[in-house]
């Protein structure tokens, strides 16, 4: 999991924060600061709910709340922002007699709210007051369509080849009531009420036109818990996502994003998500040594160094041997199977949440990873490391696939548009 596959994101880059200035000189900090200071006004703008501005010298924000991601831009928010605490994926089936006119509308309004929350201002219609004390803390919002959209919508002719059906693998034992689907929303924050609020907002948005296919919920390390930025954990307790890509690097567009220049023409600077419920079996996980552990995965718990010596991101010597002769990274080891150069230069930007459903009546936690990867074509991501693994990654044996999904996230919306758009309305 530390490399490529079921692991958990390397934080790409911090949630860009933006206290942006109200009319009159007043700051985002003072128009949200206090919590039972606030209440619900009518906006100027058709009517919309908003948050009233805080008495004078409230308490600002913490740099949690304050934190803000941008909704419009070249790319969708939600994909090269660092990892956030809490959140929720969801994905909606369109309802029957629903088609492109409804899905249209659909996305104008899940698109306007967004925009909002992601301003930490109310959402535009009956919003309930569950984040009024809060921040924009971070919160990102991200919309993908499934392969079944585009015979719902008419626009089969626009479904690209990249999102044709996954291939079956040996270790997917999938629900499929809890996989694919039409449309697919990403919510993350750093605060869990931040997160809630959208997923709330955006269901009541949906009213007659599409309903809950399943939703699945999640959590990360919350910012500043840890003495100064680091690779996150997974559950397993191993350091993951050392070798993720960056956006500094100078592939990483390449690797992640369809091109301007791409097809078809409305994914222009989007990306694919594969999304993949994967359970751990922890139960049998800690009844391994330390050792073990260490060479199932082929770096150190305790700080991620591979097997064959250095620090975290020293490069793996795959070469090495120890006293006895053996390969000091082994060959089942995951993070020897998932490296690119052994994988064609496969890559994907791996940005996912823990999860935690609860105990099973035989006691065992029904917990793991809600694995969430992007890349600009996954038949040249996700599919070959995973066809990879199923071939010998001695990982296999602890984990479960259980369900799965893969949608097309097309890019950005610029101001004044929704995202979608250039789909449903070119």
């Amino acid at each position: 999991m530390p490399d490529q596959s079921i692991h958990a994101a390397r934080t790409p880059g911090a949630p860009t924060a933006e206290p942006a200035s109200g009319a009159g000189g007043v700051s985002r900090r003072a128009l949200l600061g206090t919590a039972g200071a606030t209440g619900l006004v009518l906006g100027v703008a058709g009517g919309a709910v908003g948050y009233a501005a805080a008495p004078a010298g409230a308490t600002p924000l913490t740099s949690v709340g304050s934190g803000r991601a941008m909704f419009h831009g070249k790319h969708q928010p939600g994909i090269t922002e660092g990892l956030q605490a809490c959140g929720h994926l969801v994905a909606f089936d369109l309802a029957a007699g629903a088609g492109r006119k409804e899905a249209a509308a659909l996305l104008r309004r899940w698109s306007a709210t967004a925009e909002r929350l992601m301003a930490g201002e109310a959402a535009p219609h009956d919003d309930t007051g569950v984040a009024r004390d809060a921040g924009p803390s971070s919160l990102t919002v991200t919309f993908g369509f499934g392969h079944g959209f585009f015979g719902r919508t008419g626009l089969e002719k626009q479904r690209p080849a990249a999102l044709d059906p996954l291939p079956d693998f040996s270790s997917d034992q999938l629900d499929r009531s809890r996989s694919d689907g039409d449309l697919w929303v990403q919510i993350g924050a750093n605060d869990a009420l931040v997160a809630f609020h959208a997923l709330r907002a955006l269901q009541k948005d949906a009213g007659s036109a599409a309903r809950v296919r399943w939703q699945m919920n999640g959590f990360n390390r919350s910012p500043g818990a840890t003495a100064h930025p680091m690779t996150a954990r997974n559950l397993m307790g191993q350091i993951d996502g050392t070798r993720n890509p960056r956006p500094a690097d100078a592939d990483f567009d390449q690797r992640i994003f369809v091109p301007a220049s791409g097809q078809p023409a409305w994914m222009a600077n989007g990306s694919y998500a594969v999304v993949r419920r994967i359970r751990m079996l922890l139960d049998d996980w800690e009844k391994l040594s330390l050792s073990a552990q260490e060479q199932v995965i082929g770096r150190r718990k305790a700080d991620g160094a591979p097997l064959s010596g250095g620090s975290e991101t020293t490069p793996m010597d795959l070469e090495k041997t120890d006293a006895k002769g053996d390969l000091a990274v082994p060959l089942t080891a995951h993070a020897r199977i998932t490296r690119p150069d052994r994988n064609g230069g496969a890559a994907m930007l791996r940005r996912p949440f823990s999860y935690h459903d609860g105990i099973d009546r035989d006691g065992t936690p029904d917990a793991g990873l809600l694995f969430v990867c992007w890349q600009a074509d996954p038949l040249r991501g996700f599919v070959p490391v995973q066809r990879k693994l199923d071939r010998g990654d001695a990982l296999s044996k602890f984990i479960r696939h259980e369900a799965s999904g893969l949608f097309a996230v097309p890019g950005g919306a610029a101001k004044g548009e929704y995202v979608g758009q250039r789909l449903l309305e070119g």
